[in-house]
């Protein structure tokens, strides 16, 4: 909505109600001037910020409901018409900026706590943040960004060279078990930096004038986090404000990273150690992480407001679809940004994001949500169907937009038809390498007892099977021995929760079947990870083996 000069019918007819013929602005509406000499005049409904010209910002600042048409574009001047006068009103209304007759439509509406974002992020309100920011403010002005950007930078760099000072320790520490109190310790250090991080957002936006609405914890694709709405940000006047306040919760991060790391070398070897290290490590990645343009993060934030192109990801995104579109279907498609000549590469990237973010961590978690039984295989059902439900979404929204822009129906059937063979060809003649995950534990008297969860599929243990027994931690792992099944036949038994899980200092234990095993190379812990290696399978029956099947079995 940047333009207000289109020609219009004429002035609204008799049947037009007072809304129409005397526009007023919504309750819920405010209009901001610019904030700088290149800054644009944003219209404000609620939390959806608006940008337009200045003329149609006079109209709304001028539509008070006592003027009607012709008064409107006699204050207004020369440019303006009643005609022009009434199809920028109509278009107002439409975007609910005007009063829409309706009497609860233009009530202002007070925002939920509890919000639902598509597709899986729900959002609830704890505070508004400048209320906790008058202990903030002052100590910024203080010493100004570029002095305490300084200092976060020598912190953060000092904390990858201690990272990298103690390497060895390090990989220790991600390769093997370790006590559920570290792990507690860690995921709450995690939430506190995560509050910081989205603090840091609001206390940059109001550094620079402008207003954080509110903040509060969320599940984020189901992870808990914290929020801060920072969309006032769009009234920054210059670009560069916009991307420092998208970039303060990264830069936080990395601050708190560092700071645990240096902290790292203080303490010696021990659970003290165990748990900077791994806070460090997962601060530094989370912040990496959300640097990523790609998906809808600190890192694509600051890209939109370098560019200051609002929506840039799903302009994008449409752009790339545009030109799948047109590859398969035909049709002629208007660019959403053809002032950008990547932004159809871009779009692809940001449509191929969740699955090349998604199947490597479930490539990597796959054999640790295996041994935790029917609730791991849930949450392996949960990430590949919602990536199924992302790549089916996109070829149907595909074919939609082929459609109006004109492909002819036959092409799209036979492009259709042809894609769906591919898949099924890809489903019964792809191999895919099938494995079983469980632990192992050595008895007393020495025996080796391979142990299998629940979900596990039993069916493929057969007398003689190559196992691999290996000590696991969060992401890496050391092979501790080899053995081969000694009988198909299994005993109902206890699993010690170290055998099935990365953990240590436990004694808890889940239900699991034993079977024993002949040791080609004793383990050298008593407990640890097991797999069994099972040849290959069709892509279909594997997906159905390891995803699917778990949950029932």
């Amino acid at each position: 909505m940047t333009s207000d000069t289109a020609v219009a019918p004429q002035e609204g007819s008799g049947t037009d109600g007072e809304h129409i013929s005397r526009p007023r602005l919504a309750d819920n509406v405010s209009v901001h001037p610019p904030t700088g000499a290149d800054a644009p005049w944003i219209i404000q409904r609620g939390e959806h910020y608006l940008r337009v010209g200045a003329d149609l910002a006079r109209l709304a600042q001028a539509a008070d409901g006592t003027r009607g048409h012709r008064e409107l574009a006699a204050l207004l001047g020369p440019r303006w018409t009643p005609a022009v006068v009434d199809t920028a009103v109509r278009r107002l209304v439409a975007a609910k900026v005007f009063h829409g007759g309706d009497p609860d439509r233009g009530a202002p509406r007070r925002v939920p706590r509890l919000r639902v974002v598509p597709p899986l992020t729900v959002q609830l309100t704890v505070v508004h943040p400048q209320r906790l920011l008058s202990g903030v403010l002052p100590a910024m002005a203080l010493l100004g960004l570029k002095r305490w950007g300084a200092v976060g930078a020598l912190l953060a760099a000092g904390g990858l060279a201690a990272l990298a000072a103690l390497g060895p320790e390090l990989s220790d520490v991600l390769g093997r078990p370790l006590p559920p109190s570290v792990y507690a310790g860690v995921v709450a250090a995690m939430l506190v930096a995560s509050a910081l991080h989205e603090l840091a957002h609001a206390a940059v936006l109001a550094y620079y004038g402008g207003r954080p609405s509110r903040m509060g914890v969320m599940l984020f694709y189901l992870s808990p986090a914290f929020f801060c709405d920072v969309s006032d940000g769009w009234r920054l006047p210059r670009n560069e404000q916009r991307v420092r306040v998208a970039l303060a919760g990264i830069a936080t991060q990395w601050v708190i990273a560092g700071s645990a790391a240096l902290a790292a070398l203080v303490p010696p070897p021990g659970r003290w150690q165990d748990g900077l290290l791994l806070f460090a490590t997962a601060c530094y990645f989370a912040g990496t992480f959300n640097l990523l343009p790609v998906v809808r993060m600190d890192g694509y934030l600051a890209l939109m407001g370098h560019l200051d192109i609002p929506h840039l990801r799903d302009l994008a995104m449409a752009d790339a679809r545009h030109r799948i579109a047109r590859l398969l279907y035909g049709g002629r498609h208007r660019p959403e940004l053809p002032q950008l000549r990547w932004a159809v590469a871009f779009g692809l990237a940001c449509m191929a994001a969740p699955v090349f973010i998604v199947v490597p961590a479930l490539g990597t978690f796959a054999s640790l949500l295996q041994r935790m039984g029917t609730a791991g295989a849930v949450l392996m059902v949960c990430a590949s169907g919602y990536l199924m439900w992302l790549l089916v979404r996109g070829a149907v929204r595909t074919a939609v937009e082929a459609r109006t822009a004109g492909a002819p129906r036959w092409r799209i059937a036979l492009s259709a038809t042809a894609l769906a063979a591919a898949v099924v060809c890809a489903l019964l003649f792809v191999r895919i390498p099938y494995t079983v995950a469980g632990g192992y534990a050595v008895r007393d008297g020495g025996q080796v007892e391979l142990l299998l969860p629940s979900s596990a599929d039993r069916s493929a243990v057969h007398a003689g099977g190559a196992v691999h027994l290996y000590r696991a931690g969060l992401v890496g792992h050391a092979t501790t021995g080899e053995a081969v099944i000694g009988s198909e036949r299994s005993t109902a038994t206890t699993a010690p929760l170290s055998a099935l899980l990365p953990v240590t200092g436990t004694t808890l234990s889940l239900p699991a079947a034993a079977y024993p095993l002949v040791t080609t190379r004793p383990p050298s812990d008593p407990t640890g990870s097991a797999r069994l290696t099972l040849g290959k399978r069709p892509l279909a029956h594997w997906l159905y083996d390891t995803y699917l099947a778990p949950c029932w079995r």
